[in-house]
């Protein structure tokens, strides 16, 4: 018989039963849309190294880099908590990666550059 826990998850506890610290495991950086096939190369450039992704959302491109943060503890906190950046401050976990994958709010997601060339090929008549 499975006993259901009845604690209630909330903002304030949820990074206690986040397991992994998924948002302290990458890095992302808005990048200008890609339009031409040199933006594109450039792009594939970019994504043919290891943990570097790309994507688009509803707030536009945005690359990341999948890499731990060099301050997160074995026990999933952060070692430098009172000191933190701001943009760590600044984060929010109302809904967050522990609530549902962020690829799933993806227009598109390009994790390697096959999935983008294919993408190119598909977008430009003479791609080669």
């Amino acid at each position: 018989m499975q006993v259901k826990s009845k604690i209630e998850i909330t903002p304030e506890n949820k990074c206690s039963f986040c397991t992994g610290s998924i948002c302290c495991n990458y890095v992302t950086q808005h990048i200008d849309a890609p339009r031409s096939k040199v933006d594109f190369q450039h792009l594939l450039w970019q994504v043919s190294h290891d943990n570097v992704k790309a994507y688009k959302d509803e707030d536009g491109w945005t690359l990341l880099i999948e890499t731990k943060c060099q301050h997160l503890q074995i026990d999933g906190a952060c070692g430098i908590y009172t000191t933190r950046p701001q943009i760590c401050r600044d984060h929010s976990n109302e809904y967050c990666e522990f609530d549902a994958p962020s690829e799933d709010g993806f227009d598109l997601y390009f994790q390697n550059y096959e999935e983008l060339l294919a993408y190119c090929k598909k977008r430009f008549r003479r791609w080669e």
